[in-house]
Formats: structure tokens, sequence, C-alpha cells
């Protein structure tokens, strides 16, 4: 018989968790106009959303950047470049969920190696008003992160029915699952809204299979393969919950969070350009 403790321990892995308050400090903040080199080019996304019958090509919104030579001091499992920007886009008038191919490029992430340079971008003249998001520093600090349920019972499926016993595990560690709509974070374990997101990244991202009507369409071996291989390949890079001041809110859906995943091949060759987003909400 498993045991889940063990388990879970071994499951371990570093996140850094974020406070996104107060004022910049550096170049980390979210919002704000993204600092970039020159020649930039903001990206659009042709899409359409909730009310439209067409689609429609608009500027995505910058989320956030980070600088890496601060993050680096909580990377204590040195995943990220050591030194550089990350920066964070999502077009979020369509607020794409990440099931369908065709959701590729509503999302970007940018790595700047050289921050000198760098200059704030202009926005789009196109990009509304309320898609420009105030800018709010963020501070960080280093937190062990374990695998909810949902991402624990990927290729345990005799635990489905072991609910109680995890929760049990759980609380012998410390650990309690993270309903805060607020939780923000780079790295680690998601924190799961809907279910697991890894085998969703495998099989729309790299495999093209459409997931908004389920899995029906999915072969016995592509199952068989992201079953056995995307927990471990996909890496959760940036988890974005609500973001809330005193005269702002930026809410993904119902009390959601958006999470930039990255496969752990591109990570390590530094190539953030197949990073794929999933959005969950309640």
């Amino acid at each position: 018989m498993i045991n889940i403790k063990k388990e879970l321990e071994k499951s371990a892995r570093n996140s850094i968790r974020l406070n996104i308050s107060g004022k910049r400090a550096g170049y980390t903040k979210f919002g704000g106009r993204p600092d970039v080199p020159k020649g930039f080019i903001w990206a659009y996304f042709n899409g359409k959303n909730c009310l439209e019958n067409e689609p429609k090509n608009r500027p995505l919104s910058f989320i956030a950047q980070f600088d890496l030579a601060e993050m680096s001091k909580y990377d204590t499992d040195g995943l990220l470049p050591k030194k550089g920007l990350l920066s964070f886009f999502y077009e979020c008038d369509t607020m794409m969920w990440g099931y369908d191919p065709k959701d590729k490029g509503c999302a970007r992430v940018y790595y700047f190696e050289d921050v000198n340079g760098l200059a704030p971008a202009e926005f789009p003249d196109d990009l509304a008003e309320e898609l420009r998001f105030p800018e709010i520093g963020i501070t960080a600090y280093s937190e062990k992160s374990y695998q909810q349920y949902e991402d624990f019972i990927v290729q345990r499926e005799k635990m489905v029915q072991e609910w109680e016993a995890f929760q049990a595990a759980e609380k012998s560690l410390g650990i309690y699952s993270e309903d805060d709509h607020e939780c923000s974070k780079l790295l680690g374990w998601a924190n799961i809204i809907q279910g697991n997101m890894t085998r969703e990244c495998e099989l729309v991202a790299r495999r093209g299979y459409y997931l908004g009507g389920g899995w029906e369409g999915v072969t016995p071996r592509d199952r068989q393969e992201t079953e056995q291989w995307a927990n471990r390949d996909w890496l959760l890079l940036f988890q974005l919950g609500t973001v809330e001041t005193k005269d702002f809110e930026l809410m993904f859906g119902d009390c959601g969070r958006i999470y930039f995943y990255i496969h752990r091949d591109d990570l390590a060759a530094r190539n953030f350009d197949n990073v794929w987003l999933i959005l969950q909400c309640g």
C-alpha cells in the first residue's frame, strides 16, 4: 500500500510566493508599462470574447515582470536563469482558457537576458484603458510546494477513493490546501481549482487536441504517454490569482487564476516561446 505522506514529501518542490502590493522597487512589478529593449514589438492575439461572433486582433495586456537576479535567491531549485528580466503578457479581453490549440498566442512570455538599455514601452493605441493595469510592487519569499490531490493521483488511478487518507497526510505534514484566490507564485506545484493541468498542456499544446468536450478523441497511446510523463515534463512557471488594491481589482472569471506552464526542455533551453496558459475558476 502506498505511503501517501512519503510520496508527498518526495514530490515537494520549491516555489516563490508573491505578495502583490505597495510600491515598485527595482524591475520586479505587476502592471504599469513593461521594460523592453529597443525594437520590441507588442504582441497581438486574434480571438473573440464572449460577446462577439467574429474574432478580432487585439493587443495583449502586460501582466508582470520579474528581475531574475533578485528572484534567484528564492529559486532554491535553480530552475530560472540567474539574470535578466522575465515578462508576462495575457489577452485579458478574450480571456482564453487554454483547452483549444487555437488559444496559442493569447499569452506570451519574454526573456530579456540583458537589462541594460531596457526602457518602458508605450502602450498600443488600441489597448483599452481598463486593460492597462496600474503599477504595483511585488515582494517574494521561498515556500515549499506540494502536489494537490488532482496532481497527486495522476498515474495513481487506484487512489481516486483515497481523498480522506490524502487529507490526513497533508495534515501530518502541516500542509493546508490553498483556497485563497489571491495566491500568486513562481514555480512549484499549482494551486488547482478545477483539475490537473499538466496533461492538458501536453495534449493541447504539443499534441494538438481540442479538449473543450473532454478526452473522447484522445488515442490510447497519447493518453498513456500523457499520463506517464506530463507531471514530470510540464512545470508551473507563473500562477496569478486575483489582484486587488484599494482602487483596482483584476479577477479571472469567478475568483479564478491564470497559470503559465512550460515544458521542462524549453525551460532548460531558456525558450519561453512555447509557454502554455490555462485559466481556471470556480
